[in-house]
């Protein structure tokens, strides 16, 4: 594979080898019994030395960068301060998959503890055969962390484009198995456009936007119109993924839970992505890019159905007056968007067929620590009953056809 900026890291990735004595493996690699699958949404963990390699020069002294605090634990360093959200050892977690109960200590380093796959290509793609699996679409982690955090756009620019550059040559030359998906923002919706340009050209299948905005305007606001009119063009994807997200849109509105705050606010994490996409029907987006293909990724599938449904409703009642939209909600969904969802959605083959079964797609997560050490018992179970064309679809051709793979 040919690598522009640098060498992967090799000697300080924690080498896990795919059949370790199964007491000291956390993530159980099987093997999926149905062919022509693609996981629509995985994860790498960005090196230490991204941003020193590939940031611009004018911003190396604002660089992001990994450093340890005076208990010995990581924290992530943002425009040359520490960070407010990834701080006292969480940035070691992220690759945790399956563990009982990671927590960070003085001796688990972050660089130290990226897992099989999630830090070289060639791994990856082996990660990928063992499985079963035709290929992966790839995002970062890091890069859901740090943009809660910056305002100014552009720094934010350039910390997108160097998270670009690199993923893009880490899924280059890997014969079709690895997907880059560029990282965008819309504080500055002209430049991001361009940044979609350079990096489509330099090999990402799409991009992906925070369900958030600094600036308060919803994703669908005409103010963003130079982005979707580029994405339009390109006829690439453009997805919303979830972050860190800035205090004043934090869905949690009760204090009190204490160490289970974390679950109260991942089980909420979807409201933001939820209203994201639902701006695109408020402000009409859609029907003003009809070519547009708008993605909502890692927030569950199920709720699509009432979600649509409640929308259809409104859609015929008073408070529809003043809509920039002539057709039915669910019908501009269907026209254009998809949604990916986690392996263990027990309900959401019930609503498939209903919406429409080119619209949904599954994902792995990998090797993010908020799932179980194995997808593949529940993936088979969740596919069991669709008819065959749906479970074809679902499991790989739609983000095939999507992201044109």
């Amino acid at each position: 594979m040919r690598r522009r900026h640098g060498r992967w890291p090799l000697r300080r990735v924690r080498r896990t080898e795919p059949n370790r004595d199964e007491d000291d493996v956390a993530y159980e690699i099987k093997r999926f019994p149905y062919d022509g699958t693609v996981d629509a949404d995985g994860h790498l963990l960005e090196p230490d030395w991204l941003w020193e390699r590939y940031l611009d020069p004018e911003f190396r002294d604002r660089m992001m960068g990994i450093r340890v605090d005076d208990d010995g634990l990581e924290y992530l360093l943002i425009d040359g301060a520490p960070s407010r959200r990834t701080v006292k050892g969480v940035i070691s977690l992220m690759g945790a998959m399956g563990e009982d109960d990671p927590r960070p200590s003085p001796e688990r380093r972050y660089m130290d503890s990226i897992p099989y796959g999630a830090g070289d290509p060639a791994e990856r793609i082996d990660l990928l055969e063992r499985e079963h699996l035709d290929a992966v679409v790839l995002y970062g982690t890091v890069e859901l962390l740090w943009e809660c955090e910056v305002t100014d756009p552009e720094l934010t620019l350039a910390y997108c484009r160097a998270y670009n550059r690199w993923i893009a040559d880490f899924c280059r030359d890997s014969g079709g198995k690895l997907h880059a998906v560029a990282h965008l923002s819309l504080l500055d919706p002209a430049a991001s456009a361009e940044e979609l340009r350079r990096a489509v050209a330099d090999g990402c299948v799409g991009a992906w936007v925070a369900p958030f905005t600094h600036t308060r305007k919803a994703h669908g606001h005409p103010d963003h119109d130079v982005l979707w009119a580029t994405a339009s063009e390109l006829g690439v994807p453009v997805a919303i993924h979830p972050t860190y997200e800035p205090e004043f849109c934090t869905p949690v509105r009760f204090d009190g839970f204490g160490r289970a705050a974390e679950f109260h606010y991942n089980v909420m994490l979807r409201q933001g992505s939820q209203q994201a996409l639902l701006s695109f029907l408020t402000h009409g987006t859609l029907e003003r890019f009809p070519d547009l293909r708008l993605g909502v990724l890692e927030s569950g599938m199920g709720w699509i159905g009432s979600f649509l449904d409640r929308a259809d409703a409104v859609f015929d009642t008073i408070s529809s007056r003043g809509l920039p939209i002539t057709h039915k909600p669910s019908d501009l969904f269907v026209r254009q968007c998809f949604i990916s969802g986690d392996p263990d959605e027990t309900a959401a083959p019930l609503i498939m067929d209903h919406v429409g079964p080119g619209c949904f797609m599954w994902a792995t997560d990998y090797p993010h620590p908020d799932h179980p050490g194995t997808w593949v018992d529940a993936l088979t179970r969740l596919v069991e009953p669709l008819s065959p064309s749906t479970r074809q679809a679902f499991l790989g051709d739609n983000v095939r056809r999507i992201y044109r793979l």
